[in-house]
């Protein structure tokens, strides 16, 4: 079996597959890669299943090298990697070789490159997926420098015959999320929801893999009383007593007590993983199904 040597982990390098659905009467949140999109592509791109285990590498700043020659692919963030010193251009198959660093530079667009290895990565399943869920602390641990990961066995599917796919870099502009009234929007004062599709909001520092906070204006709440806790998902956004917006992702808690005005919609969940600190935000009401 080859091997994956972590030479240099980076701020947040995670193991990620598609998650564990299904698990909330457990307790337990679906986890799996922030942006499917990006690791559904780089894994199809070696071969893979979609949903094959990958690597979900936060910001950049890190390194790989392999025991054996194995076919890679990059999509999500970008920026400058390179193998062997050679420019790895972002949605195409490449060769790393035997003894060759992979080294990911600080990503320029977005914030989480997703690296598929032509195999799978190949930690224990727990719970049906071999995704790290940083909030119940299931799955494998972050990883750390000198740390070698097993590689799958070879695929049965060919690498497809295609040099390039022509997806865009993620913006560092403004992105716009679609969104649907939440089940307590009548829990908020009438210009409230008015407030939150036409203010400027800016993405907060304090984000991560169990929310997305995001700056403005207060959104003022109509019941100012306590609401039971009640099952949550990934997109719902919550209001804290201070009137702040949080976007909860894909290691939120399966319950909670604060009221959800509005839900982000599943074919914008993906763009939450590669908003940077500060950029700009805004949301717009979904049509049509």
């Amino acid at each position: 079996m080859s091997t994956l040597v972590v030479v240099q982990a980076g701020p947040n390098t995670l193991v990620q597959d598609l998650g564990r659905p299904g698990l909330a009467h457990l307790g337990m949140g679906s986890a799996g890669a922030m942006d499917r999109a990006a690791l559904a592509l780089a894994n199809r791109l070696v071969g893979n299943p979609s949903d094959a285990a990958g690597l979900e590498i936060l910001f950049g700043n890190a390194s790989f090298a392999t025991d054996e020659d194995v076919w890679i692919a990059i999509a999500g963030a970008w920026g400058s990697v390179t193998a062997g010193g050679r420019a790895v251009q972002p949605h195409t198959t490449t060769m790393l070789a035997a003894g060759e660093t992979l080294l990911f530079g600080q990503a320029a667009n977005g914030i989480r490159y997703y690296l598929a290895v032509r195999g799978g990565i190949e930690t224990p399943v727990v719970l049906g997926s071999r995704s790290r869920d940083t909030l119940a602390g299931i799955g494998p641990d972050p990883l750390v420098d000198g740390q070698s990961i097993p590689i799958g066995p070879e695929p049965e599917a060919p690498i497809p015959p295609v040099d390039l796919v022509p997806v865009d870099a993620p913006t560092t502009g403004e992105v716009t999320l679609e969104l649907r009234p939440g089940p307590r929007r009548d829990w908020f004062a009438e210009d409230a929801w008015h407030v939150l599709m036409a203010a400027d909001w800016r993405v907060s520092p304090r984000s991560d893999r169990s929310g997305i906070r995001v700056e403005g204006p207060a959104l003022q709440r109509r019941n100012t009383g306590e609401l039971p806790s009640e099952g949550m998902l990934p997109g719902a956004i919550q209001v804290s007593p201070d009137g702040a917006p949080t976007i909860l992702a894909v290691d939120h808690p399966v319950t909670g007590g604060y009221p959800v005005i509005a839900v982000v919609t599943d074919e914008s969940l993906d763009a939450l993983a590669q908003l940077r600190p500060g950029q700009p935000l805004r949301f717009r009401l979904a049509t049509g199904r």
